[in-house]
């Protein structure tokens, strides 16, 4: 029969040598907020002239290249405005050439003395006059067939097409929006209550919840003005997708760190619906009855946060390890 004291002394040889006593250690505190999906450059491809929309090749969610056509816009007054030009530099043409034929008389005579110098100038001054109005009527049919270039709606920036709201038809001013492109990469725009606004720094850590899993981004920037008392701030996600902009995700920002007990959760055991763990005593190690928190990954490792049970100097030791029954604080 072994005798008690050789068990007692068994059972203390028996206790792991390297636990150390509980200490509290450091927990940030998060808030739950949601954010929203935002293009960092959402820019309107707008009509640069007036006129029908007789071409619209793009719709919402497709994906563009900077510089590509997304529409096209004619205006008929366009082509007639042309033809008008076009025939006054018509008209001018046989001017001149009837202004160059006189100009040339004039010169043969004036070689013969028949004619004065003033009215050869007076020919050659009306030659130059016809060709100054020839030019001028180039440059306006030039402006006119820019005009006419300009009804191709370009993308602005490489991105996804956000929003097209019209239809092909409609007739258009100029300035009016054929789309809207969303490019250069997306962001989460959150805002947060004001009580928190002194917590929030640039560089902070974020946790993102997704559809596609949990993703880790930082604190990008928080904007100075506080609007309906709350707080704006953009966070920076690498691989946010842009599949829909103005989605919400679940963001968790750390507002603040206080002090908590923590036992790893594998020394946490469960019996009748209570949660114990092995704590080291004077007389050997015996499990105590605790109530758990919420369980947080510390250096790897998961732990439970310790809310009542246990003390700062507790000893704990794996529930392997005690071989009493429960004990009590």
């Amino acid at each position: 029969m072994i005798r008690p004291a050789l068990l007692l002394l068994a059972t203390s040889l028996a206790a792991p040598l390297w636990a150390e006593p509980l200490a509290p250690i450091k927990v940030t505190e998060w808030k739950a907020v949601y954010g929203t999906v935002e293009a960092r450059d959402r820019i309107p491809a707008r009509a640069r002239i007036g006129g029908t929309l007789v071409d619209l090749s793009v719709a919402e969610g497709d994906e563009v290249a900077a510089g590509q056509e997304l529409a096209r816009i004619v205006d008929d007054k366009l082509d007639f405005q042309l033809a008008a030009l076009s025939a006054q530099r018509e008209a001018l043409a046989a001017q001149l050439a009837n202004a160059e034929a006189d100009l040339q008389r004039g010169e043969d005579l004036l070689k013969n003395g028949v004619t004065t110098t003033q009215r050869v100038d007076a020919l050659r001054t009306q030659v130059d006059v016809l060709k100054g109005q020839i030019a001028s009527l180039v440059a306006q049919a030039d402006v006119i067939a820019q005009q006419a270039k300009e009804g191709v709606v370009l993308a602005p920036v490489a991105g996804r097409v956000l929003d097209v709201p019209l239809t092909k038809g409609a007739v258009l001013m100029p300035g009016e929006v054929v789309a809207v492109v969303g490019g250069g990469g997306t962001f989460l725009r959150i805002a947060v209550p004001e009580r928190h606004a002194g917590a929030l720094e640039a560089g902070d850590a974020i946790e993102v919840s997704g559809a596609a899993g949990d993703l880790k981004g930082s604190l990008a920037r928080v904007y100075p003005l506080i609007e309906g008392g709350r707080v704006v701030a953009d966070v920076e996600i690498a691989g946010l997708p842009d599949t829909f902009v103005g989605a919400r995700m679940l963001v968790r920002l750390p507002v603040g760190e206080r002090a908590a007990l923590m036992v790893p959760k594998a020394d946490v055991v469960t019996r009748s619906g209570l949660d114990f763990v092995g704590v080291q005593g004077a007389e050997g190690a015996a499990l105590r009855s605790i109530v758990p928190g919420e369980v947080r990954v510390v250096d790897g490792v998961e732990m439970v946060e310790v809310l009542s049970g246990l003390v700062a100097g507790d000893v704990v030791v794996p529930a392997s390890a005690v071989s009493g029954g429960v004990g009590h604080e």
